[in-house]
C-alpha cells in the first residue's frame, strides 16, 4: 500500500474527526487513480464541511473519471456556486470550463 495512504489511515485511526487527514487520504487515493476510494473519503469530508469547495471539485473529477457525467456536472455546479460565494476566481473559471466541456 502507498505510504501516504498508510500514514493518513493511521492518523484517522487516532483522530477520526480530523477533516484534513480525511481530505489527504482522499487526495492520496485520487493521485493513484483510485477514484472510488477517493470519492468515498471526499464525501465524508464534505459532509462535515459542506462549504469545502476544493473537495467538491475533486468529487466532480472523481465522478468524471468514473464515467458519471451527470453526477460530475452536479458536483461542478455546486463547486461553481461555492466559488462564487467564496469569491474564488480561478476555481470559478475552471468550473465554467469543465461545465462547458460537459455540455
Amino acid at each position: 500500500m502507498n505510504d501516504a495512504i498508510e500514514r493518513h489511515k493511521k492518523l484517522l485511526e487516532q483522530y477520526p474527526g480530523n477533516e484534513l487527514a480525511r481530505f489527504s487520504l482522499g487526495k492520496a487515493y485520487f493521485d493513484l487513480g483510485e477514484f472510488l476510494n477517493a470519492k468515498e473519503q471526499f464525501e465524508i469530508a464534505l459532509a462535515k464541511k459542506p462549504e469545502w469547495m476544493v473537495v467538491q471539485i475533486l468529487i466532480g473529477k472523481c465522478d468524471l473519471s468514473l464515467g458519471d457525467q451527470t453526477k460530475a456536472k452536479a458536483a461542478f455546479e455546486r463547486a461553481k456556486q461555492l466559488a462564487i460565494e467564496q469569491n474564488h476566481e480561478g476555481p470559478l473559471a475552471e468550473m465554467e470550463q469543465m461545465l462547458a466541456e460537459l455540455e
